[in-house]
């Protein structure tokens, strides 16, 4: 069944040809996509081969601006995702980029962040200075694992002296595999409450990201990859490009069935082996929407029920998700909402479980 009805949410279309047979590159987040922390997410490195040997080109568009494309090239492939530093597309770049076209080359720029920040500006032939006292026209902030507070003063300084202040980008967290840890974004808010001022944000969800990387790779049918539904999915949206979210890194079931219109991705993965695999669509059965051998209901008071007929053992794990999504979304076709979703039983209850839908 084609599911294109415009109320019908994307996720219910589907896929029914492997990612890979479809989109000839893959525009990927690295944080909770290809690692978490200093190592790969496990099957990742296997699975992006999978993908390179089925005509699938990768690219890497990253909002960590801590590390240059050549460290972060470097990285991936000593973790077996063999990468070069033009494959990379990093949020300090974007900043750097934007900070040239408004002020000019050989402006004055505070860096604040890592050593990515820095290197970034300078490539884009622009003067780095390090206090407040250089009078910069820009503050460019950017993750860095040993920001304090001397950097973070000097950033105050001379915003209030009249520097635009540019984040890299907002991610309130980053994934760690002690969890989440705070990310850029939480000390962008540092400087951004002292100063009473809100930052020009540079990396995803703007779609310059994105375009530069479609650019260098000539694609004609990118799909966007990433693990957060307010940078990756929104900012594929905004580039007109298809997305899939996995659940590796930050983005819970229970965050992606509150999501309000733009950032609801078109597919939904465990991993990035989903890029190998067809995904089921989600057809309208009576009252309810079914994928594969589940079924969702949307009651009154935004309560979804899930029902499973039959062997369910033969999905990837996430048919019933699938199905909760499309029912809850339909619903609330224009803006997110908190769903209640009913206890179940057996099968029905251990899914719930696994996503952390009970309770």
């Amino acid at each position: 069944m084609t599911v294109d009805h415009p109320e019908v949410p994307l996720l219910a279309r589907g896929a029914e040809q492997p990612p890979t047979q479809t989109h000839d590159v893959a525009l990927l987040d690295l944080d909770g996509v290809v690692y978490v922390g200093p190592d790969a997410v496990p099957g990742v490195p296997e699975a992006l081969q999978s993908a390179r040997d089925a005509g699938m080109q990768l690219g890497f568009v990253t909002n960590n601006a801590a590390r240059t494309p050549a460290e972060v090239a470097t990285h991936l492939t000593e973790l077996g995702v063999p990468a070069e530093p033009t494959d990379v597309i990093t949020s300090s770049q974007a900043a750097a980029t934007v900070v040239a076209e408004r002020f000019g080359r050989g402006a004055s720029v505070l860096p604040v962040g890592g050593p990515g920040v820095a290197a970034a500006l300078r490539e884009a032939d622009l003067e780095v200075v390090d206090t407040a006292e250089a009078s910069p026209v820009a503050v460019v902030q950017g993750y860095g694992r040993d920001v304090g507070w001397i950097q973070l003063a000097e950033a105050v300084v001379a915003v209030r002296g009249g520097a635009t202040h540019v984040a890299t980008n907002t991610d309130a967290t980053i994934p760690s595999p002690r969890g989440v840890l705070p990310g850029n974004g939480a000390l962008v808010g540092v400087v951004s409450t002292v100063t009473g001022q809100q930052p020009l944000v540079t990396g995803k969800p703007d779609p310059a990201m994105h375009a530069e990387c479609v650019r260098r790779t000539g694609a004609r049918s990118p799909l966007v990859v990433g693990d957060r539904l307010d940078t990756d999915i929104e900012g594929g949206r905004r580039a007109g490009a298809p997305s899939l979210l996995v659940f590796s890194g930050v983005t819970t079931p229970t965050s992606l069935l509150a999501a309000g219109p733009e950032h609801r991705p078109d597919l939904i993965a465990d991993d990035v082996a989903g890029l190998g695999r067809p995904h089921p669509a989600v057809v309208r059965d009576g009252d309810g929407w079914r994928c594969g051998a589940w079924t969702a209901t949307a009651g009154d008071a935004q309560a979804l029920t899930l029902t499973v007929a039959g062997d369910a053992g033969t999905d990837d794990g996430l048919d019933g998700l699938r199905a909760l999504c499309v029912a809850h979304w339909a619903r609330h076709r224009h803006q997110g909402a908190a769903p209640t979703v009913q206890p179940g039983q057996g099968a029905v209850g251990e899914a719930l479980t696994r996503w952390g839908l009970t309770g």
